[in-house]
């Protein structure tokens, strides 16, 4: 019998389908992995912006979790959107119980709109408390900043600043450089495991659709690492995949905002 390579996505839902569980389950897809996904809020949001958010209990979102790992089992695990101090600490003590590596958190806190979708006395936990349990951290520059309580510009060294993230070497670091001003995205990855760095560049490309960017590419990332791939081949194949899905998204209208990205730019257009 065959056997699948399954992610598990903990994140809140997206109505509009680019961003949240279910960008992540199309990526899951896409990259050719069984997706599951432990739903953790109902939020009313679309292309526009976020209009709500509806938290689900939180002995709820762990017995999704506790579901899907007891009978299926997961390869790799994507960490999303977490509203909450309680949620974040009830997430990090029901993941104890099971001895998966690959956890990849994508620290949401703002999405594409600019929306607050982490509550603020959640971000201290999260970076104390729920860090420190994954393998890789994909922060963008405005959460890195929260994170380090600092500002960042594209004169700092990201190279140190993606250093400082890893708590001493902890955890991995993907800083994604998307928001500062310049015609090429130079991502860094910080591989603590190695204490090396590695450069990631791609063009900039000029488009509104970039809605559940950083949903995509944290799932891509868990996706390569559930196939086997080292954590440096996963960033580098994520960042080709997510590259290739915001130029072929720009060619589509959807929505009046921010439209999402192509995630099946491989099999139609």
């Amino acid at each position: 019998m065959k056997s699948y390579r399954r992610c598990l996505s903990i994140a809140g839902s997206d109505p509009s389908g680019g961003a949240g569980l279910q960008a992540d389950l199309k990526t899951f897809s896409a990259l050719g992995c069984y997706g599951m996904t432990a739903v953790v809020a109902v939020v009313d949001e679309n292309t526009v912006g976020v209009t709500g958010v509806h938290p689900l209990p939180v002995d709820f979102v762990t017995g999704q979790i506790r579901s899907c790992l007891d009978d299926i089992g997961a390869d790799a695990i994507k960490i999303g959107m977490l509203h909450s101090a309680e949620l974040i600490l009830a997430v990090r003590d029901t993941l104890r119980a099971y001895p998966i590596r690959d956890i990849v958190l994508d620290p949401v806190m703002v999405a594409t709109s600019g929306d607050p979708l982490l509550r603020e006395d959640a971000i201290t936990t999260l970076r104390d408390e729920l860090i420190p349990s994954a393998r890789l951290i994909t922060p963008n520059i405005p959460e890195a900043e929260i994170l380090l309580g600092r500002k960042l510009s594209a004169g700092d060294d990201l190279r140190e600043a993606a250093r400082q993230l890893s708590q001493g070497g902890r955890v991995s670091v993907f800083l994604k450089a998307g928001h500062l001003d310049s015609e090429t995205l130079s991502d860094i990855l910080y591989d603590a495991e190695t204490d090396t760095i590695h450069l990631m560049e791609s063009p900039k490309i000029a488009t509104v659709n970039t809605h559940g960017t950083g949903c995509t590419l944290s799932s891509a990332i868990a996706s390569y690492l559930a196939l086997g791939n080292s954590l440096p081949e996963a960033c580098r194949l994520a960042k080709d995949y997510i590259s290739a899905a915001i130029l072929a998204g720009a060619e589509y209208t959807v929505g009046h905002g921010h439209g999402p990205v192509h995630h099946f730019h491989s099999f139609w257009d």
